[in-house]
């Protein structure tokens, strides 16, 4: 089973490759290349040209004046009085006492 296999691959992959077109180019007309002769003589200088008009001036504008500052704004009102805040509560008075110390044993 596996030679067959193998058989039927190589068989189809040769079949493929055996169909597969070619490209050719076709070789181009020939070009006929154009020699220039030799050079004639030189023509006669043309007579020189008019000056042309001239262009007219034009004046920059000038900035005008910078305007008048403006007022002041008027001052804002005052906000309203904040309410008063909740007393908090009142702690325990301490207790008056012996104070009692102990002293680690030494070793």
């Amino acid at each position: 089973m596996k030679y067959s296999l193998l058989s039927a691959t190589l068989v189809a992959t040769l079949g493929l490759v055996a169909c597969e077109k070619t490209v050719t180019t076709n070789p181009s007309a020939p070009v006929a290349v154009v020699v220039p002769g030799p050079a004639g003589p030189a023509g006669a200088t043309g007579a020189q040209g008019s000056d042309g008009a001239s262009g007219t001036t034009v004046q920059v504008g000038v900035p005008g004046p910078a305007g008048a500052t403006g007022r002041t704004g008027a001052t804002g009102n005052d906000g309203a009085t904040g309410a008063t805040g909740a007393e908090g509560s009142k702690g325990n008075t301490g207790k008056s006492g012996d104070t009692v110390v102990i002293v680690p044993a030494e070793k």
